[in-house]
């Protein structure tokens, strides 16, 4: 008989950094990674907010490390870095969560409206990466999950995301290139792109009949996704169970991206 080495979808003994952790999916996928056993480091500007994440993880049995960081400085997300570093001893998987949509029109976007969503998006993405992969390799490999969106493949008409979904479009790429070039560390790199979740950013929108009428009709499933609908495949991604995978993005969306 064959012997199968059969892979578990648990994170115990892990170390996980999420950045923009303090709501919405960033909390979600947290709390999800730390309910599979991992130790979390939870960032965000919001210091409230992340405190409030790391009490909830901590009432679970994890260890959680709260910091405030602002992604659009690279000696913020260096001191981030080394702060997990120092408080777990390394870092075995990075989410990077941290994002600002912009809803504002083309022909209206200013140069500081631009700066800050692609420095958070796109340069925070690509140094918070690139400063944890050092720290990965040095102990042998690790997880970089990206949390894109679907509306880095697509645009949705009458929604002014120009900005926001050239960053996560860029994202989406920035998953295959650190992909390849990490490939040699052991180091896996993939993304998740979701659609519309029902965070608290979006329920005002979605109790508006009209608006969620128009936003269930762009997704065959005709549902908008819930808390455990973003932690499955992130913590897939996180665990032994996608160990052949990388480069890849997962869309999570209902259906939207195949019409």
């Amino acid at each position: 008989m064959e012997s199968i080495n059969y892979p578990r979808m648990t994170l115990e003994g892990k170390v996980a950094l999420v950045t923009g952790a303090a709501q919405g999916l960033g909390k979600w996928i947290a709390l999800g990674l730390a309910h599979a056993g991992a130790d979390l480091a939870l960032a965000d500007l919001d210091k409230k907010g992340v405190d409030q994440t790391a009490k909830e993880i901590e009432e679970m049995g994890h260890k959680a490390f709260p910091v405030k960081a602002d992604l659009t400085k690279i000696d913020s997300i260096k001191e981030m870095v080394q702060k997990t570093i120092t408080t777990f001893g390394r870092i075995d998987c990075l989410v990077n969560n941290a994002g600002i949509s912009g809803r504002k029109p083309f022909l209206d976007t200013t140069p500081e409206d631009f700066d800050l969503i692609s420095n958070v998006n796109f340069r925070g993405v690509y140094f918070a990466s690139q400063i944890v992969a050092k720290e990965m390799i040095s102990k042998g490999g690790g997880k970089i999950i990206n949390i894109a969106s679907a509306a880095g493949f697509l645009i949705r008409s009458g929604v002014p995301l120009s900005v926001y979904a050239g960053t996560k479009a860029g994202v989406i790429m920035f998953t295959k290139a650190f992909a390849e070039e990490l490939a040699p560390y052991k180091i896996y790199v993939n993304a998740v792109a979701p659609g519309y979740f029902n965070t608290p950013g979006a329920q005002g929108r979605l109790r508006d009949p009209k608006i969620s009428d128009n936003i269930l009709s762009f997704i065959p499933l005709k549902k908008v996704g819930e808390t455990q609908d973003i932690i499955g495949p992130v913590l897939f991604l996180a665990s032994d169970l996608s160990n052949f995978i990388t480069g890849q993005t997962i869309f999570v969306d209902g259906g939207r991206t195949i019409l």
